[in-house]
């Protein structure tokens, strides 16, 4: 950060009181570090509106793997969008249960509309995409 611009802000100190003690049970160091992720986040927000933006993400989903056909859907699905679909992380939390981690990478729509269609197949119990960049725009 060999550019670092000093500026000041004005802000209640209720509102302030209330931001140290979140960035203290965060762990930051600093206000600064601590603002400096509240404008990144913005910014990741800003790329996901753009739907041709170069995004990533990761789409989380738990299902029983016992019910019917379900893993072959679920696998269909990644082939059918293997340009975009990264990796997948598969994990065995039980005898029933499955929670399975795909990383997809490409234009923010195509990422959406295939976190949806994972998440919506039928027989999975819980499914969440957390977008986030590529991480080529921030500093």
């Amino acid at each position: 950060m060999a550019n670092l611009t000093r500026f000041g802000i004005s802000i209640d100190s209720r509102l302030l009181s209330q931001f140290d003690e979140m960035i203290d049970q965060k762990g930051y160091v600093n206000r600064s570090e601590a603002i400096r992720d509240l404008i990144r986040a913005a910014l990741v927000e800003k790329e996901w509106a753009d739907d041709n933006q170069q995004t990533v993400a990761t789409v989380t989903l738990v299902y029983d793997h016992h019910t019917r056909d379900l893993s072959d859907k679920l696998t269909e699905h990644q082939h059918s969008h293997h340009e975009e679909i990264v990796s997948t992380l598969h994990v065995h939390l039980d005898h029933h249960h499955c929670l399975e981690v795909v990383v997809i990478k490409g234009a923010a729509n195509r990422v959406k509309r295939i976190a949806d269609e994972l998440i919506g197949t039928k027989g999975v119990k819980h499914g969440k995409l957390v977008a986030t960049t590529t991480g080529q725009n921030l500093l």
